[in-house]
């Protein structure tokens, strides 16, 4: 039997903690609470090879990890990915089989395509292309537009930004605040000129803890050795 579609009413909150994860000898997630409600942008950055994926993929499912607790509205959902409605998630990789031909992908997803890249005219050109045809950031814009105009409660970015022309950043940027008024976004990216403006809630993953940065957030960073000073 089909799970249900998560369709509850009102403000949703994501909640993940209990998460632990380590590589031998190296302790890589520890300590970690993360929170994320509908109606937020919530930024996670931390260096590469700090576990910022890793602990993406342990909240969406896609990472079994022993303990972890995925809640929504303290109902625990895990893994979450088997909840209808609820979560997607852009990882690193690329997203959709080459071979996928992209009005195709859009059908599998509920989304219009044409709606969900209204703010980028010159992608029209290739609603007939199959994934693998397209440039690296064309694929990357593309994908994260699906992801976030599809009908979810919460949408994880893993790198939306990467290789994506300047042109489109911004007005990518401005369609996640658009659309932050009925989900929740989580994001990280190395491109922190482009993400803090977007952040309602900053989180910093350092030497294996999570910090939620506040205050000057900016000033928080450098004192971590994040920006310069």
């Amino acid at each position: 039997m089909r799970a249900a579609t998560w369709n509850p009413a009102g403000p949703q909150v994501l909640e993940a903690d209990g998460i632990r994860v380590a590589f031998g000898a190296r302790q890589v997630l520890a300590n970690i609470y993360l929170r994320v409600q509908t109606g937020q942008i919530v930024g996670l950055l931390g260096r590469n090879g700090s576990g910022k994926s890793v602990l993406l993929q342990t909240i969406f499912g896609a990472r079994a990890v022993a303990d972890a607790s995925v809640r929504v509205n303290g109902l625990r959902v895990v893994p979450a990915f088997h909840r209808p409605g609820l979560v997607n998630y852009l990882p690193q990789e690329p997203l959709l089989p080459p071979s996928l031909p992209l009005r195709q992908a859009a059908r599998l997803l509920g989304v219009d395509l044409e709606k969900a890249t209204a703010s980028f005219p010159a992608l029209r050109a290739q609603f007939d292309c199959r994934a693998g045809e397209l440039s690296g950031g064309s694929a990357r814009l593309l994908q994260t537009l699906l992801l976030l105009h599809a009908d979810t409660a919460f949408s994880l970015f893993d790198e939306p930004f990467s290789g994506v022309m300047p042109v489109h950043v911004e007005t990518l940027a401005d369609e996640m605040q658009r659309l932050k008024q009925r989900k929740g976004l989580l994001i990280t990216d190395h491109r922190y000129a482009e993400v803090l403006p977007l952040c309602d809630v900053v989180y910093l993953l350092h030497r294996g803890r999570l910090l939620k940065l506040e205050g000057d957030v900016r000033e928080e960073l450098r004192d971590y050795g994040y920006l310069a000073h």
